[in-house]
């Protein structure tokens, strides 16, 4: 079996960059998506992709071809907005296709799975900041509430079958090739309407604080999660909330940007503050974050100028 990872979500924002991580691990790795929201330009052409639905018979013949030791699971439906309108459609992508996905684990002998959960979704309005993995688990959205449900599943998976796991409670992620128009990301959105001369939306007041953090941290913390932290959960953020007002006024600092934000309704189905406690993370993967919110701002504005440039050359 050696030391293959096998990725869902592999060509996604979070998932290619999870496998490059793996690559210079020196990790063997291979991708499943169905390239409907990632591309395989974000995938190293030595990285071959299983073009396939976690609903899909495909996906066994996956396994069964490419026989991975590991597995990261990130392959979902990530709108909060849209599992708001679909809760069925939400549940058959990221509870059906995770079941699936560990279905699969346990008939090919995979030895550990990483699951990409929420730090956010998943808690609610917090009782307390910044909130550790202890904290309650109240979701307000299906979206939230599919990711709580998977979690349910990872430590019966591990008692039942030998499955060892490690779910991974995602803050804000943000960075390089992150959709500026999708719904999720509201750095890259703010980022992409900028640098196009377009108008900025801001949903309420603006005042809504986040734990944002760095696609590339994101994915180091995978590597590690890979052979430590087994059968845990772990929160994945900076620690520190910053205000979307303060990410649009940092934002229009690097695009140049001088239009005035427009306001709309508070969206549904999300918290106004969230800040996670990593020390967990810490202590057991041995991780922290190491990109600052400046840094990191300024390296996603930098990548999108790039892939405008290049798309008008």
């Amino acid at each position: 079996m050696g030391d293959r990872v096998l990725v869902t979500g592999g060509a996604g924002f979070i998932g290619s960059h999870v496998v490059d991580a793996m690559q210079e691990e020196g990790f063997e790795v291979v991708v499943v998506d169905t390239l409907e929201s990632g591309g395989r330009e974000n995938v190293h052409p030595d990285v071959p992709i299983v073009e396939t639905d976690l609903r899909d018979p495909a996906l066994s013949q996956a396994f069964q071809e490419h026989a991975p030791r590991y597995v990261c699971h990130l392959a979902a439906q990530a709108s909060i907005a849209k599992s708001i309108r679909g809760p069925l459609v939400d549940a058959d992508a990221n509870i059906i296709g995770s079941l699936n996905v560990l279905e699969e684990c346990r008939k090919s002998g995979v030895e550990k799975i990483l699951f990409s959960s929420s730090g956010g979704a998943m808690y609610g309005e917090p009782v307390k900041l910044p909130c550790d993995e202890e904290h309650p688990v109240r979701p307000l959205s299906p979206y939230g509430a599919a990711k709580a449900a998977v979690e349910l599943y990872l430590p019966i998976y591990s008692s039942l079958y030998g499955l060892k796991h490690s779910a991974l409670r995602y803050a804000n992620v943000y960075g390089p090739r992150q959709d500026p128009a999708g719904e999720a990301g509201v750095v890259a959105i703010f980022a992409g309407r900028m640098l196009d001369g377009e108008q900025v939306f801001i949903n309420g007041s603006g005042e809504q604080e986040r734990d944002f953090v760095y696609v590339e941290d994101i994915a180091r913390a995978n590597v590690l999660a890979l052979t430590s932290g087994d059968d845990e959960a772990f929160n994945l953020g900076s620690g520190v909330g910053t205000s979307v007002n303060e990410i649009c006024s940092r934002l229009c600092r690097l695009t140049g940007y001088a239009l005035a934000p427009e306001r709309r309704a508070q969206a549904e189905g999300e918290v106004f503050k969230i800040v996670l406690n990593t020390e967990k993370a810490r202590d057991a993967l041995g991780w922290e974050p190491r990109v600052s919110l400046e840094e990191g701002l300024s390296r996603t504005v930098e990548s999108l100028r790039e892939s405008r440039q290049r798309a008008t050359n």
